[in-house]
């Protein structure tokens, strides 16, 4: 599925999944590292998928952000 972009704000950027049931969020922490969370709602016993990791540059926050969206199961 793909993904829009919703917002981008000084605080943080998102994505939302085309169906509503995803999100991903990029935004640089207080430390500098950035950190980058993915959230699925899930119709399953397990409920939500959430993933969170932090990196140390824009750049790397980015490359995941395109890998979770170009990975994310419909």
């Amino acid at each position: 599925m793909d993904y829009e972009q919703t917002t981008d704000t000084d605080e943080f950027t998102e994505w939302e999944r085309d169906d509503g049931h995803a999100t991903i969020r990029l935004r640089k922490r207080a430390d500098g590292q950035f950190a980058v969370r993915y959230d699925q709602l899930h119709q399953a016993d397990a409920g939500r998928a959430y993933a969170y990791e932090t990196v140390e540059s824009r750049e790397a926050a980015e490359a995941l952000v395109a890998e979770w969206r170009n990975d994310s199961p419909a």
